[in-house]
């Protein structure tokens, strides 16, 4: 009987499957469009295929890495089996987990922003941060009633915001302006690739899925599977959203929508009802994204806890069975909701991951015997996340280096964090 219970909480392979979904079209696809447009103008879909190219080279690492080492930690683990446990390992996961933390932040923000639509023209603070604090303490509880209830609403949520994209996709297409898509009208490869560098948080939460390994049914078979299909279905969901929001509306009015940029495309086809429409998916969208990395982000705690890389208690288990990284995560989210204007950091967080998913390869390059993966294949993804990234760097020091310089500070404090819990766990020794 205590066996078929804890098969119950098991993640399906549809669950897995819908929190990747759901950590990738996250706040970006509906926040971002505009700061991608001001880059890569009328080719901005051309920087979401590129961005799914660069991202599928990843996903075939995790792929192999999740199939050989499934767990709760997803790269937190890899990072373990490829660096060691030791200071760069540490200092990276730990350094993943506050990005975890500031995405979630930021998608709860996006979700206030676009509830207050509903029932007001002028946001206040004050409504922002309660309806976003709300959303974090819902999805936290969702979180402490076991991985199971995180899947199963995943998967609920997912179908409703994909169906209403798909809708604003498929009927978008027959209202494009071809000359708005003109080659002509493209700029230069350099503006192109630095869209692709900015979108490429749209990308990250795909890694979720490996968070999900260690709850979930068969994962050498499911976890792969899951990965491969979640990254295909949402390249296919970007291509066609972004096509068509750029085929209805020119990239200036795009920039000029800003966070509402998806929203503004749907007017010229479905009216004011449209605006309300790519609203409600707005908020699917952000309450998933903050559902499935809220769930990530409590298990790489635990797992950088377990590892002797954060304070033990991370790992003790409270009330319902979470775990008190969980309530730590949720905790210091909210502090960032009160405290910091994340507005500016927005190109962080894409840098962010691109440094991870490097560091992830570049240590699978030195375990491929394990895992049995194709050398070619990881040092490309390796290379290519490297590129990307230093791309990237160059464009956000031109346009917010304050993004740059905040990414410094808590990459360094990453690490000297990481380096005091080293010491403390030798000289327990």
């Amino acid at each position: 009987m205590k066996g078929n219970s804890h098969l119950k909480n098991r993640i399906s392979f549809l669950g897995a499957v819908s929190i990747g979904i759901g950590g990738m079209i996250g706040a970006g696809i509906f926040s971002i469009l505009g700061v991608v447009a001001q880059a890569a103008g009328s080719a901005m879909w051309l920087s979401f295929l590129i961005g799914g190219f660069i991202i599928l080279f990843s996903t075939y690492s995790y792929a192999k890495l999740g199939a050989k080492y499934p767990s709760t930690g997803g790269a937190v683990e890899f990072l373990v089996q490829g660096w060691g446990k030791g200071v760069m390992s540490g200092g990276i996961n730990v350094f993943m987990w506050i990005g975890y933390i500031i995405s979630i932040a930021l998608y709860a923000q996006g979700f206030a922003a676009y509830c207050q639509t509903f029932f007001t023209n002028t946001a206040s603070s004050f409504m922002t941060k309660t309806i976003s604090i709300s959303i974090v303490l819902l999805f936290a509880f969702i979180n402490m009633l076991g991985a199971s209830s995180v899947g199963k609403s995943e998967l609920i949520i997912v179908i409703i915001k994909v169906s209403i994209l798909i809708l604003f996709a498929a009927v978008g297409m027959f209202y494009i302006h071809p000359d708005y898509l003109a080659i002509a009208t493209w700029p230069s490869s350099q503006s192109i690739l630095f869209g692709t560098g900015i979108l490429f948080i749209g990308y990250e939460g795909f890694g979720l899925i490996t968070n999900a390994a260690g709850d979930m049914l068969n994962p050498h078979q499911n976890l792969p599977r899951a990965l491969y299909l979640s990254v295909f279905i949402v390249i296919a969901i970007y291509l066609a959203v972004s096509i068509t929001v750029i085929g209805n509306l020119s990239p200036h009015q795009i920039f000029i929508a800003g966070d509402y940029a998806l929203a503004a495309a749907a007017k010229p086809f479905l009216g004011s009802m449209g605006f309300k429409l790519i609203s409600i998916a707005a908020l699917f969208s952000t309450a998933s994204a903050i559902n499935a990395t809220l769930f990530g982000a409590a298990n790489v705690s635990y797992m950088i806890a377990r590892d002797g890389e954060l304070s033990p208690f991370f790992s003790r288990t409270e009330w319902r069975g979470a775990t008190e990284g969980l309530l730590i995560t949720t905790a210091l989210v909210i502090i960032f909701i009160l405290f910091f204007n994340l507005a500016g950091v927005t190109m962080m967080g894409s840098s962010a991951f691109l440094l991870i998913y490097a560091a992830v390869n570049a240590g699978h390059l030195k375990i491929l015997s394990n895992t049995g993966a194709n050398l070619l294949l990881v040092l490309i993804g390796c290379l290519l996340c490297i590129a990307m990234f230093c791309l990237l760097e160059i464009y956000t020091y031109q346009h917010a280096p304050a993004a740059v310089y905040t990414m410094i500070v808590l990459l360094g404090g990453s690490f000297l964090l990481e380096r005091f819990f080293y010491f403390r766990r030798v000289l327990s020794l």
